[in-house]
């Protein structure tokens, strides 16, 4: 089986709206309510007061926290925004008063922020505007949709009960994330039974890239190694949780050897729920394809809805309890 790595480099670009990194969620109603000047002198009046952080807060601030003073930066993160360039102001300064280095932004006045993706390279952009994530993927970057922030997960952030202060943990689901759809549309046009005797068939075949897979794996994969400890444990921690079980689950640690990108925790999970396996693995955030199982998820967990190229509501189980 012959290795076939992405050629990437750091850093890392993550693209985050505003309403996504902090919470906005009275401004963002009085922008769609009463328009543009209406918004504008509001964040005017307000430019003095701090945003709250919102549900991509804590993953931002744990990717940032990578970059050491006086080196090159590994990550590098982007504001894209649909409100007025009136907020900048406070959004900069809030990113200030966290200690967050966020310079780069674009500021659309009610206009799709999906053009700005690619022109500042982003890697993989988080918001939660369902039709901006939709155009980004359908210009061929990487995006996810999401909610609000999990209610047990705030109190644990409020309460700072994190024993390993200094990681990032990310969790990724499989198939139609990190890896193509072609396995699914098998399962679901033939059943588990086919599924998993086409898997066995093709364990050794890499499977080909999905939306999360071509550069953004790629780079939390150099992001992994530059930071591991001599205890064989890094401070980016990356996990895959996946409906697959055995026998269909060496097909993803074959893929997995064949990119170049190990992890360091896999979770075939079957037809289970994810949630209890998200909570133990303390992730910071979840991206998944369906709506149950980021809906799931979400109450655990940050988790971003990956669009893919099948209905996101029609659940696809290939596993078993």
């Amino acid at each position: 089986m012959s290795r076939n790595p992405v050629p990437v480099s750091l850093p890392l670009i993550v693209g985050v709206s505003t309403r996504a990194m902090f919470e906005l969620g009275e401004e963002h109603r009085i922008f769609k309510e009463h328009g543009h000047e209406a918004y504008a002198q509001l964040q005017r009046d307000r430019e003095g007061e701090v945003l709250r952080p919102g549900v991509a807060f804590p993953v931002i601030r744990r990717l940032l926290a990578l970059n050491e003073i006086g080196e090159p930066k590994v990550v590098s993160v982007v504001l894209l925004s649909q409100n007025s360039p009136d907020l900048s102001l406070r959004a900069f300064r809030s990113c200030n008063n966290y200690q967050l280095d966020i310079v780069h932004g674009t500021f659309t006045s009610g206009r799709s922020v999906a053009p700005f993706v690619k022109a500042w390279g982003i890697d993989l952009f988080l918001s939660n505007d369902s039709r901006d994530v939709q155009a980004v993927v359908a210009a061929g970057a990487a995006a996810a949709h999401i909610g609000d922030t999990p209610h047990e997960y705030a109190v644990a952030l409020a309460s700072e009960l994190d024993e390993q202060s200094d990681e990032v943990r990310i969790a990724l689901d499989g198939d139609a994330v990190v890896f193509s759809d072609e396995s699914d549309q098998i399962y679901k046009a033939f059943g588990l039974e086919q599924f998993l005797r086409h898997e066995e068939d093709n364990a050794l075949i890499p499977m080909d890239r999905g939306p999360l897979g071509k550069t953004f794996l790629p780079k939390l994969a150099l992001l992994r190694q530059k930071f591991m400890r001599t205890d064989g444990a890094s401070r980016v921690r990356i996990s895959i949780v996946t409906a697959r079980n055995a026998p269909a689950h060496e097909r993803v640690i074959q893929t997995l050897r064949a990119w170049g990108t190990p992890v360091d925790e896999a979770h075939f999970v079957g037809a289970r729920a994810k949630a209890p396996m998200l909570a133990a693995t303390r992730a910071h955030i979840f991206f998944d394809d369906q709506v149950t199982h980021v809906t799931g998820a979400s109450q655990v967990v940050p988790a971003g809805l990956v669009p893919g190229p099948h209905n996101p509501a029609d659940p696809l189980q290939p596993g078993e309890l």
